[in-house]
């Protein structure tokens, strides 16, 4: 099809500084993939923040427009995966990474990175779950496979007013888990109850200096999506044969420790990754998200902001400023 101007914003490298903006650009300026699609909603993630400043381990190439989440149509299609009109989800692989992402109007992309929007989901509530829902459920799923069940206590959900940390809270809470939220932002703790966290405590209550091997078994798992100090004292504070799920490392990414909660107590340590899950896995945690783990009322979750508000976006999430999720809206 012939080529068309769309609105951007994208990242780039000019005389040696990082530049980034809005831009207008050409379908013949995006990445080669056998499916164009119009984007309608992308979301900011933390890993979107950290590619619009040009993080070498995030930013894989330059330029690049960011957004790991992308809601949209399928405009043209050469894939047997997609056809002209459907509506579709794009995220993982390199999408925002290296692949030019959901942070404008059109994305073309190879047809494997498209999931069908599956029925009981609208395109905004899609971006509102989007990679941070995906990863939440994905934890929720290793804390129930290993049999981690409400009546064997709470379970801890660090960092979480983030996107990952609010669906974890709202997950588990609907299914009749105790809750307990660990946020550095004191004002959220009654915003959090309403997600469905019995208890709220600081990062301060989280995190143990003391140095002992084992502390008393507070927690039959964890959602952690922190890292560092606080994911240390979470597994030695872990009851036998929990499970703690880990995700983030915003507050560091080395875990130094001893061996003694894993071989004294059996506990379980769960790393998540959604950038690499396959897509038959995509697909039928997809499924779940707008069924049995569609997280009830998902309006209250998301915030929506204009590609000209993604500049804010970036500054607020890298500061500690946003709770649940912030949604791009690209469709005019």
């Amino acid at each position: 099809m012939a080529s068309e101007s769309f609105t951007c914003f994208l990242v780039e490298n000019v005389n040696g500084e990082l530049v980034r903006g809005i831009q207008e650009r050409t379908t013949g300026d995006l990445p080669e993939g056998d499916v164009l699609l119009e984007i309608e909603y992308s979301a900011v993630n933390y890993k979107d923040a950290l590619a619009a400043s040009g993080h070498k381990g995030v930013a894989l190439s330059l330029p690049l427009v960011p957004g790991i989440d992308g809601v949209g149509t399928v405009i043209a299609s050469r894939s047997d995966r997609c056809r002209e009109g459907d509506k579709v989800m794009v995220s993982g692989a390199d999408f925002g990474t290296r692949n030019w992402g959901g942070w404008a109007t059109r994305a073309q992309v190879d047809g494997s990175y498209c999931i069908p929007l599956p029925n009981g989901l609208s395109e905004r509530e899609a971006a509102i779950v989007g990679t941070a829902g995906f990863t939440a459920a994905q934890s929720v799923e290793r804390l129930q496979h290993h049999g981690v069940k409400p009546e064997q206590g709470p379970i801890l959900v660090t960092g979480a007013t983030g996107g990952v940390g609010t669906f974890g809270v709202a997950l588990l809470a609907q299914l009749g888990f105790e809750v307990v939220a660990v946020t550095g932002k004191a004002d959220q703790a009654e915003w959090l109850k309403s997600l469905g966290a019995t208890e709220v405590i600081s990062r301060e209550e989280a995190c143990d200096e003391s140095g002992r091997p084992l502390l008393s078994g507070k927690w039959a798992g964890a959602i952690d999506t922190v890292g560092g100090k606080i994911l240390d004292t979470t597994l030695r504070s872990t009851q036998p044969r929990g499970c703690v799920t880990a995700c983030g490392l915003v507050a560091g990414h080395q875990l130094e420790m001893t061996v003694y909660p894993f071989i004294l107590r059996g506990v379980s340590l769960q790393g998540i990754d959604s950038a690499n899950a396959s897509v038959a896995y995509r697909e039928q945690l997809w499924q779940r998200l707008a069924t049995d783990l569609k997280v009830d009322d998902l309006d209250r979750l998301g915030t929506d902001v204009s590609l000209v508000d993604v500049e804010q976006s970036v500054l607020d999430i890298l500061a500690g400023k946003v709770r649940g999720r912030h949604v791009v809206v690209t469709k005019s």
